[in-house]
């Protein structure tokens, strides 16, 4: 059994080294992808900034429950 394992590896092993190496891209192709590139850098950038302004509006609002708590705990109740 041992023995048929070991043809099976050695054949697998063959099997793979013999395979040619993948093509390179056409010029085409690689200006698609490096098109979407960019794209997707510049989505993550607006991602970014729209994140940042997000922080900012939930910093603001929680200063303003901040400041309505502290003037309901000396409205008495």
């Amino acid at each position: 059994m041992n023995r048929g394992l070991l043809i099976a590896a050695v054949g697998l092993v063959t099997a793979t080294a013999s395979v040619p190496a993948q093509a390179p891209q056409p010029d085409e192709k690689q200006q698609q992808v490096e098109a979407l590139g960019k794209t997707v850098r510049a989505q993550q950038a607006e991602i970014a900034a729209n994140q940042a302004k997000i922080d900012e509006k939930l910093a603001a609002l929680a200063e303003t429950v901040r400041t309505a708590r502290i003037f309901a705990s000396r409205g008495g109740r």
